[in-house]
């Protein structure tokens, strides 16, 4: 029976077409649209996944974010070095910059400054040059797609490709002369913005005249202690926050989540595709079966049990979604393959494949529900019917 339903299934060639077309519709755009909102959800946190050395963030209890800096007073560094299970702590700043390029336009920056002695909260992957090259004076790390695109030396000529910044040329940070000693691979920022490194004590110089320029402690914890909570004696002891790197992932992703218009957007995207591919594929199958009522018809005249008529139905069903959702998933695949080295975030982990399974397999079930009601109630004598 099974090879008769494939057969039922597939001989008629423009309702299978259009059963495969509405399941891969369906498919592509969940996916996809799930991927992307992914892509951009990690890209808010991208700086703490970089620093993957601190266990603990210590920061003004006002922050809500990882761009959300408010600075602290240079002896919050003391105090929270002070507290029981703390093996190191190092400071960093974080600000927004203006950098003068040669062409005299300005290009907003992100700038990180290290601690001076442990360049602790470095770069990840290094392109060119060392991390240790920061001590050298005036020496900035940058990271490479800004060094070929938004910090990059303008076209000499009309219509010519802009040079990329390379090791060894100079900016201007805020009147400072900064020259590039190193280029570096790092998270894409949610505003795409150029990120610098340097050292605090550069950082500071670089950064406006203000009271206070710590933005950061960061905090190793000792090997055994538990980092939740040391957390929490770090806030008991300073009243200051502290959140693990985890922690703060998850509380810059959910500041996003509730105050930008992102999930909405998306969420309207993937309903989207899964009531299109809901609508298409469910009433092409139902019309297919209609089609076929008086082959099941006959097969019932000839004792073919209701279960084994649904079970045909139902493999039916789970072969199209089967196909569907695998040709799908690969157009998605494949559209993220191409854009990876673009602007648009993108990234597919395995719940996003899941939950594409699940909407397709939803939308298999229910396209099947109603073609089992109509083979359940048939009446064998349709076949005699002309």
């Amino acid at each position: 029976m099974n090879f008769v339903a494939l057969k039922m299934l597939i001989g008629d060639r423009a309702k299978y077409i259009g059963i495969l077309i509405g399941l891969t519709f369906a498919s592509l755009l969940i996916t996809q649209q799930a991927s992307i909102f992914w892509g951009l959800m990690t890209r808010t946190y991208g700086q703490i996944s970089d620093m993957g050395q601190p266990d603990i963030w210590v920061m003004d209890p006002k922050v809500q974010f990882i761009d959300d800096v408010k600075p602290l007073q240079s002896t919050e560094l003391y105090r929270v070095r002070g507290v029981e299970g703390v093996e190191w702590v190092a400071p960093l700043y974080k600000g927004l910059l203006k950098a003068r390029l040669s062409n005299g336009s300005f290009q907003t920056v992100i700038c990180l400054g290290l601690d001076d002695s442990t360049l602790i909260g470095g770069p990840p992957e290094m392109v060119e040059g060392e991390l240790e090259d920061l001590r050298r004076a005036e020496g900035v790390i940058v990271d490479v797609v800004a060094a070929q695109g938004k910090l990059a030396k303008p076209a000499a000529t009309e219509g010519g490709k802009p040079t990329p910044l390379k090791v060894g040329d100079t900016l201007e940070i805020n009147d400072h002369r900064a020259v590039v000693v190193g280029l570096c691979r790092v998270s894409r920022t949610f505003q795409s913005q150029p990120v610098v490194f340097t050292t605090f004590s550069r950082a500071t110089t670089f950064a406006p005249r203000e009271r206070k320029l710590l933005s950061f402690v960061l905090v190793g914890a000792k090997p055994g202690v538990d980092q939740a909570e040391l957390s929490a004696r770090i806030r008991a002891a300073t009243g200051l926050a502290a959140w693990t790197a985890d922690e703060f992932k998850v509380m810059t992703m959910k500041y996003f989540l509730k105050y930008t218009g992102i999930p909405v957007n998306f969420g309207i995207a993937v309903l989207l595709g899964f009531l299109i591919g809901t609508v298409i594929a469910g009433q092409t199958f139902y019309n297919f079966t209609l089609e076929n009522i008086r082959q099941f018809g006959a097969l019932k005249a000839m004792g073919t049990g209701n279960g084994t008529l649904l079970r045909m139905i139902l493999l039916q069903s789970l072969l199209a979604g089967s196909i569907g959702y695998g040709i799908g998933v690969g157009l998605a695949s494949a559209f993220g393959l191409l854009t990876r080295n673009t602007e648009l975030a993108f990234r597919m982990p395995w719940w996003v494949l899941t939950a594409s399974a699940g909407a397709v397999l939803f939308i298999c079930m229910l396209s099947a529900l109603l073609s089992i009601r109509k083979v359940v109630k048939l009446e064998p004598a349709i076949v005699f019917k002309s």
